[in-house]
């Protein structure tokens, strides 16, 4: 149930490398009453450039795994390598960002100032702070805003800032927890559209947790199905849609045959069950 589609691990990379490795990983939380098994037997190869999302009924794991590959939480058992290092590694060398579901942006500080934090946290000159900020906000429309505070915008401009701070270290992946999962619908629609834009644009690697069939279609090269707890990979699904995306591709014919592709996969594992 858990092993990866013989495409997906044959298929030919520009970079000929693979971003994260995850083999035969397991996780389990100790309780006291009784350990839960998180994450059970999972094998997963994300190849740099590919858009990952993970989907799957609430509580499976999704976000757990997310945060293995962002060394937040360690595995009990087997092996994950992200660019080849251990997590722990990739987090010193700041090779991935994390967007949270909440934009956890300071209230006391400006949007530009919010986007300089890691930055001088790692100690960067002022101006190269000042070169990334003014690039990743114009690049998620916010340039006009870099003076206000995270109070004076709306939720979707709150989290594009996030994405902007993210993005400033020029990290190789970028993970995003359900970043869209508490905007409207029509916000949602205009943020992915911006999210697929940036990843054209930077040809980062992203690993994205979503509830969401719809959005999981939309943006994904690669759409891993998992199941109820303990958490297991039910299947590998890659996209035959086209990397270039716009909305009108949900009226398609082809875009409804891979939505009922996923949605089988998560009913019949529900049936295994």
């Amino acid at each position: 149930m858990n092993a990866l589609h013989p495409d997906v691990m044959n298929r030919p990379t520009t970079s000929g490398r693979s971003m994260v490795e995850v083999n035969n990983l397991s996780l389990i939380f100790e309780a006291n009453d009784a350990p839960v098994h998180a994450l059970s037997e999972i094998n997963l190869t994300i190849h740099k450039g590919d858009f990952v999302s993970f989907i799957g009924p609430s509580g499976c794991g999704k976000t757990t795994l997310l945060r293995v590959i962002a060394d937040l939480e360690q595995a009990t058992s087997g092996e994950i390598k992200v660019g080849g290092t251990s997590p722990n590694d990739a987090r010193l060398n700041r090779m991935y960002g994390y967007v949270f579901q909440a934009p956890a942006l300071f209230p006391w500080r400006t949007i530009r100032s919010n986007c300089a934090l890691p930055m001088e946290i790692s100690a960067q000159s002022k101006t190269h702070q000042h070169a990334q900020i003014d690039k990743y906000l114009q690049m998620v429309g916010l340039q006009d805003f870099h003076n206000k505070f995270p109070w004076q915008l709306s939720g979707g401009m709150q989290q594009r800032a996030s994405i902007a701070r993210a993005l400033c270290l020029e990290p190789e992946l970028l993970l995003m927890d359900e970043p869209f999962g508490a905007l409207d619908e029509i916000t949602r629609d205009h943020l992915n559209i911006e999210l697929l834009k940036i990843w054209e644009a930077t040809g980062k690697t992203l690993v994205f947790v979503t509830h969401s069939i719809p959005e999981a279609v939309l943006l994904s090269t690669h759409i891993v199905v998992m199941s109820p707890r303990p958490g297991r990979i039910v299947k590998v699904i890659e996209s035959p849609l086209p990397r270039h995306k716009t909305l009108s591709l949900r009226d398609t014919d082809a875009f409804h045959a891979l939505a009922a592709e996923i949605r089988q996969a998560l009913a019949e594992d529900h049936q295994l069950d």
